[in-house]
């Protein structure tokens, strides 16, 4: 099976859910730093939708001014736009599998789509 991970090496969730698919011998694991690296638009719209989630339930808001520029409460293209121009909002770590795509918070989250 193959799992992309997006990820941040200074985020304590992402190593560990970063550990727990490299621990597994049957996952070929893609590791993308999406600081360095972003997600085009497209992408994250598709992360996000097939995670059953909206923008705005990806938006990191801890360590981020995401609160201030009132993006908790924007619509989703605004969100899009902003994770896009600033990817720290993205919160992390998203995986994407064949089964689907989980953000994985907690860690374990993962599980659901090994």
């Amino acid at each position: 099976m193959k799992a992309t991970i997006w990820h941040n090496p200074k985020c304590g969730t992402s190593r560990n859910t970063l550990a727990i698919l490299e621990e597994r011998g049957d996952v070929d694991v893609e590791v993308i730093r999406y600081l360095d690296n972003p997600p085009t638009r497209e992408k994250l719209a598709q992360l996000f939708a097939d995670a059953g989630m909206t923008p705005a339930q990806g938006l990191r808001l801890r360590g981020t001014d995401a609160q201030e520029r009132g993006l908790p409460d924007a619509d989703a293209d605004a969100v899009l736009d902003a994770m896009v121009a600033d990817p720290i909002l993205i919160e992390r770590p998203l995986v994407e599998t064949e089964k689907g795509v989980r953000l994985c918070r907690p860690k374990e989250k993962v599980e659901e789509i090994l």
